[in-house]
């Protein structure tokens, strides 16, 4: 028997845009279904929002998203994260973390997600690994990229 946790994001008007905005930095498909498609009539507010939505990439990155139902716009203040004296402070419930075999291909990953970000850790070698580094992309997702160290 096999498990996966897959993150599932939740959004307010904005997972169409955020799921595109993914497989343009990992590849992939995106699958996206709206309230509409699952029986909402279509003049119905929001019946154009998604409901069940996802990018699944060859090299093993997925990530599913929605839009919450009825919430439109700014998702209240953003959660603050920052690295002091070589540490994270956070009041963040969550970060997504993504770790790759080489500096090259997480890099580029960094490179897509960094785009309208805000840097926390700017990418590059560090005591523990190859590569490593934190942002929050511009939908607020904040992620942990680094390289796999070789023990």
């Amino acid at each position: 028997m096999s498990v996966n946790a897959v993150a599932h994001l939740n959004f307010h008007g904005e997972a169409r845009e955020a799921l595109e905005f993914y497989r343009s930095v990992f590849g992939g498909e995106t699958t996206v279904a709206t309230y509409g498609d699952f029986g909402a009539p279509e003049d119905a507010p929001g019946a154009e929002k998604v409901v069940f939505g996802q990018v699944v990439a060859p090299n093993g990155f997925r990530v599913m998203a929605y839009d919450v139902p009825g919430a439109d716009g700014p998702q209240g203040p953003a959660p603050a994260t920052r690295r002091e004296h070589g540490t994270t402070v956070t009041t963040e419930r969550f970060f997504l973390s993504l770790r790759g075999e080489t500096v090259e291909e997480v890099g580029g990953f960094w490179e897509g997600l960094a785009a309208e970000g805000t840097v926390i850790e700017a990418f590059g070698p560090s005591p523990w690994a190859p590569g490593f580094g934190m942002v929050t992309d511009r939908f607020g997702i904040t992620w942990v990229l680094d390289v796999a160290a070789s023990y």
